[in-house]
């Protein structure tokens, strides 16, 4: 397995390089040594980036039946799309910053499905050809705002709210049907459930978000999340682990 990733020497660099500062390298991970076009580098002595660089972070909702449930809300007939602003993107070993306008924050571990190029209007039996590779995204939301807005925009849309990485693994690499989306909160594991429980499967998805929507190489897709999510509190530790891809932590922290 190939592990793909953006990565930054400057360790003081923002997790995302929003502000223009730091030079973005990409390279490939093998043990803690990064072959890159600039020599290697070990891990350490440098700061990892989200994995791609979206105009658009494009958001599956209730796409697994028992997370529906969970929430009390019906299970969809068609998939639920709404979007996470490229703001909101964080990296492995970001910190999740709180809020003070939520009171209730939970994680939702999910499958993240970066774009390779261009796509419009996708038939169902072209998905794949469309698809760059694969790499884990944590879907943190104000559950509070989420409800108390009606739509989801402010509590899926807080800078830091979405961790995605560490790398990604191309799509050739990755037997899809075999991986499980699980979610460790402290150690203590809260989401399993296979990426075939999905109510609306990638082709159906691609297909559904292309009919209105370009995208464009490097945006990413969250597929949905499994049940088992949970409100946590400042200073819990989170993990989103994929088997087969890799494993995405950040620390919730309040400032």
């Amino acid at each position: 397995m190939t592990k793909h990733i953006r990565f930054t020497l400057d360790l003081e660099a923002p997790p995302t390089i929003a502000d223009g500062s730091g030079k973005v390298i990409y390279g490939t991970l093998e043990g803690d040594v990064i072959n890159s076009a600039t020599g290697q580098h070990k891990l350490a002595n440098v700061r990892l980036l989200p994995p791609c660089s979206p105009t658009k972070i494009v958001c599956v909702g209730r796409n697994y039946a028992d997370h529906a449930k969970e929430m009390g809300n019906a299970i969809p007939t068609e998939p639920l799309i709404f979007m996470k602003p490229p703001s909101s993107l964080n990296a492995h070993g970001g910190e999740i910053i709180y809020p003070s306008l939520t009171t209730s924050i939970s994680y939702e571990g999910e499958l993240g499905v970066i774009i390779g190029k261009r796509a419009w209007q996708v038939p169902k039996e072209d998905w794949e050809q469309y698809v760059l590779g694969y790499t884990l995204v944590n879907d943190v939301t104000a559950r509070d705002l989420q409800k108390k807005d009606g739509q989801w925009t402010r509590g899926k849309g807080f800078d830091t709210f979405c961790p995605t990485g560490p790398w990604m693994v191309k799509k050739e690499e990755v037997d899809l049907p075999s991986l499980r989306v699980m979610s460790f909160v402290d150690g203590e594991k809260r989401q399993d459930a296979p990426v075939t429980d999905m109510i609306f499967d990638l082709p159906t998805v691609i297909h559904y978000i292309t009919q209105f929507m370009t995208l464009e190489p490097g945006d990413l897709i969250a597929t949905g999340t499994p049940p088992g999510v949970g409100i946590v509190e400042p200073g819990t530790l989170l993990r989103v682990e994929i088997p087969g891809i890799g494993s995405l932590e950040n620390r919730l922290i309040k400032k």
